[in-house]
């Protein structure tokens, strides 16, 4: 059900958009009136100017809507990148609760099962950390950084389209921009007789508009992008902060478990001074 109702908002959003768009547009001017008819005769009947927004839609044509359908799938990659590239989801705060209640105890068994069967980005490090942590902290650090830097790229691979997105909105743009150049200069070069106005009027505004759709549509793509860029440095950042302080304390309790006590040592020691019995 969400998922529909989220098709739904985002179609709807475009159209909006799209609306709005028209609105700022240009409404195209009637044709000229004719000369007064002569006496006796009956004035002509006054011509009917062109909807703004079936103007819009005949002067976007097909560009236009692929430009649109760039659109839809633009907003739905920002709305997704909102949910999933944010610290709740990187590390999940019931999770990160769950392992410092297994550290406290010193299960380490329990904290590898439980951090190994998650998704998250904060549980992958930690179980990372943890199956290494045997050789030394050095070297579960080690593969701690090589398993962000593998997940950041993952990460980073889901904005690339935004990036894509802003490259091609101008040149899309720039196509319209030539075939309404092409259109208006066409009309100028094949009529033999005097030009009308509106015939090359037409398109031009068709050339403006879809540069202006192009534009509309790389510029937040270019913007979202690098927010999601910086976000996604953040995340990144933080979540092997968090993790690497979870092995550093999982790797003193295991230090301090191993360790005989002071009190342990000063036994041992006083058993070996004890001479032994004389047989």
């Amino acid at each position: 059900m969400s998922r529909f109702l989220g098709i739904f908002l985002i179609c709807a959003a475009s159209l909006v958009a799209w609306g709005a768009v028209a609105s700022f547009a240009p409404t195209p001017v009637a044709a000229q009136e004719e000369a007064p008819a002569a006496e006796g005769e009956a004035a002509a009947p006054e011509q009917h100017q062109k909807s703004r927004f079936m103007w819009f839609i005949k002067s976007s044509g097909s560009i236009g809507f692929f430009i649109l359908l760039m659109s839809m799938y633009f907003i739905a990659t920002v709305i997704r990148l909102f949910m999933e590239l944010k610290m709740a989801v990187a590390a999940p705060p019931d999770e990160i609760a769950t392992c410092e209640q297994m550290l406290g105890a010193r299960d380490f068994q329990g904290l590898y099962e439980f951090t190994k069967s998650k998704t998250s980005f904060f549980s992958k490090l930690v179980s990372s950390g943890i199956a290494e942590l045997p050789a030394g902290l050095p070297e579960a650090r080690e593969l701690m950084d090589r398993e962000a830097e593998a997940e950041q790229v993952d990460m980073e691979r889901k904005i690339s389209m935004l990036a894509v997105i802003g490259s091609l909105g101008p040149m899309i743009g720039l196509i319209g921009t030539l075939k309404g150049m092409i259109a208006s200069f066409a009309v100028i070069a094949l009529s033999d007789t005097q030009l009308k106005a509106s015939q090359v009027a037409e398109g031009i505004s068709e050339a403006l508009l879809l540069t202006f759709e192009g534009v509309a549509l790389a510029v937040p793509a270019i913007f979202f992008f690098t927010y999601f860029r910086n976000r996604v440095m953040h995340i990144s950042v933080e979540t092997l902060l968090l993790a690497d302080q979870y092995i550093r304390q999982a790797a003193h309790a295991a230090k301090s478990r191993t360790a005989p006590s002071p009190m342990q040592a000063q036994a041992a020691m006083a058993a070996r001074a004890v001479p032994a019995p004389a047989r």
